[in-house]
């Protein structure tokens, strides 16, 4: 294992970052709580959506007709006529799709609906370990192979300039619908494909920015069964309906931590709706099952971290394609037996994860990261399809942005790195890239995760060059956790009502689950296997049972007498009785 060093840059940060933890509480404009609340929602809800941003009643609309337009999508129309052509002609269209979640779920709604409205279309998924991510110009010839009029990427391509090169020069027509950044900002730099869909590339005034993968495709199909309907493909009929395809829509979205914008919202309430209604694809059903989930009460967190791990262990460690089957088949009993499978292999990555975070935590024990800004760490058994939620693990622990390297073969390393509040990530691996020619031989992500490839000798080089870069973006404050919080909860609502009330809304990245915070008396506590703190609280006439999962990390023996503690709320089931629960994400002495 290797985290390497630096010493004597110089930046704004020097000897002024921490890694003390401060607890917030965000700002809840009084006006904008009461104007919701005057509309009627319910006062703890108009508390919290006004301290997110929420201003009017129309921002909490759900309905699917607050969507935005396909229209206001770039080269959505561009891409419905290409498509629609395909379909009068009889050309074979080939898929090609990312081996996430969000690719996985975006490949599903293709093939669903391209089929309902009469395509011919297959898929093709590429070796996370062979390939590696996207429409490079090895997946172009192996696409090429199976003799497509039309490829159609779905959340990736806008980088792959070679691999739409390689597939014009064939003579094979490409569509790309992709939500990452592009490699750069000039035309020049984007591929040459038939046509783009990407709310993130250059031209595009559509106003969320934040769809997912599987999101862009969903529009896309939105505007091909349009385009159908103006040329009278349907008769007299409306056409297939695209709103059964919601569920894996909402579950791509999340799965994906793109931010819950408005639109986003509306897509992911719109497929909980169809889930907890029981109206679901027969692959989401079995997930639900296999994670021991109730579908009627679904929430964001089982979109989260109950379905979206299992899918994404099928890419991490086997071959995605197993997952987009589960996703695609109509057969109970077949997306039953592909559910089991997709179990057993998130059990086996969380027992490879299990085994890297000990590692990385041994090495982490001796290091300070007080007097860095970042952190990079490889190990040459480390495997590379876990190595993205290690760098998530370290980052929450250490709150430094971070990237995490497994060898890929070939000489090269590959890493997956996760940031922080205050550095854009991809931005971050571009302005390396510029200043250091050669350096990454492939980079591509988001604001709060990237991936790059880079040969192994220069690794050290690598690291020098993102310290460098954080150091000059990343001010003292952003280097110091900050928990961010909604202040008290009124005793009131520590009921099992008020609970699920807040579990049936939608959470997610940039419009956070509610966390409190508050001032308690320690009555009892205990460790529950050697790990988690088990505590008794009490506020006033109130006692409330508490938990905090990982709490024995060595940093701390015990919770004082009083506490100021940020929780979140939750429902713990015991012997067939519900009860309420804090779960503690952080005390300190009140």
């Amino acid at each position: 294992m290797e985290v390497l060093a630096q010493a004597g840059c110089t930046d704004r940060i020097g000897t002024a970052m921490t890694d003390a933890t401060r607890i917030t509480v965000r700002d809840t404009p009084p006006r904008a709580a009461w104007t919701l609340e005057q509309g009627g929602v319910h006062p703890l809800l108009a508390r919290l959506y006004a301290a997110r941003g929420i201003r009017a009643m129309d921002e909490i609309d759900t309905r699917s007709s607050a969507l935005l337009s396909p229209e206001r999508l770039k080269g959505a129309d561009a891409a419905a006529t290409l498509l629609a052509d395909a379909i009068a002609t009889g050309r074979r269209i080939l898929i090609v799709a990312d081996y996430d979640c969000d690719g996985a779920t975006g490949c599903a709604v293709g093939l669903r609906a391209l089929r309902m409205m009469g395509a011919v279309v297959d898929y093709l998924v590429p070796d996370r370990f062979t390939l590696g991510y996207g429409l490079s110009l090895e997946v172009a010839q192996l696409a090429a192979l199976r003799q497509p009029d039309l490829v159609v990427t779905v959340d990736n391509g806008i980088a792959s300039v070679e691999g739409v090169a390689e597939l014009k020069r064939l003579g094979i027509a490409t569509l790309i619908t992709d939500h990452h950044l592009p490699a750069g900002l000039s035309n020049e730099e984007i591929p040459d494909a038939e046509v783009i869909v990407n709310p993130n590339q250059p031209g595009c005034d559509f106003s969320s920015k934040a769809l997912a993968g599987v999101g862009v495709m969903f529009y896309v199909m939105l505007a091909l069964r349009a385009e159908l309907r103006r040329r009278g493909a349907f008769g007299s009929q409306p056409g297939p309906n695209l709103a059964a395809l919601l569920d894996l829509v909402a579950l791509g979205t999340v799965a994906d931590v793109v931010p819950l914008d408005r639109n986003n919202r509306i897509l992911v309430a719109q497929g909980l709706a169809r889930i907890r209604g029981g109206q679901m694809q027969a692959g989401i059903a079995a997930l639900f099952a296999v994670a021991g989930r109730e579908p009627g009460r679904a929430a964001t967190f089982d979109l989260g971290f109950a379905l979206g791990p299992r899918l994404n262990a099928a890419g991490r460690l086997a071959d995605m394609s197993l997952g987009i089957e589960c996703l695609v088949t109509d057969d109970p009993a077949r997306a039953m037996n592909i559910a089991q499978q997709l179990d057993a292999i998130n059990r086996e990555r969380r027992s490879i994860e299990a085994g890297m975070r000990d590692d990385a935590e041994l090495l982490l024990a001796s290091l300070d990261p007080g007097n860095r800004a970042s952190l990079t760490l490889f190990d040459p058994a480390w495997h590379q399809g876990v190595i993205g939620i290690l760098a998530g693990r370290v980052k929450e622990k250490l709150h430094r942005p971070t990237f995490a390297f497994a060898r890929g073969g070939g000489g090269e390393l590959k890493a997956s790195g996760r940031s922080i509040r205050g550095l854009h990530l991809r931005d971050a691996l571009d302005l390396v890239a510029k200043r250091h020619p050669g350096l990454l031989l492939r980079f591509g992500g988001h604001a709060a995760a990237a991936g790059l490839t880079l040969d192994e000798d220069r690794l050290a080089e690598f690291e020098a060059a993102f310290e460098q870069v954080c150091r000059e973006l990343l001010s003292p404050a952003d280097l110091s956790r900050t928990l961010e919080t909604d202040g008290p909860l009124e005793s009131g609502y520590f009921s099992l009502d008020a609970v699920r009330m807040m579990q049936q809304e939608i959470w997610g990245q940039a419009f956070p689950a509610p966390v409190f915070a508050d001032n308690f008396e320690v009555l009892s506590q205990r460790l529950l296997k050697d790990k988690h703190l088990k505590l008794k609280l009490q506020k006033g006439k109130q006692r409330f049972d508490a938990i905090q999962f990982n709490f024995a990390d060595g940093s701390v023996s015990a919770a004082p007498d009083r506490i100021r503690a940020a929780f979140r709320v939750d429902i713990n089931e015991w012997n067939g009785t519900q009860s309420v629960q804090l779960l503690l994400e952080h005390f300190e002495a009140a």
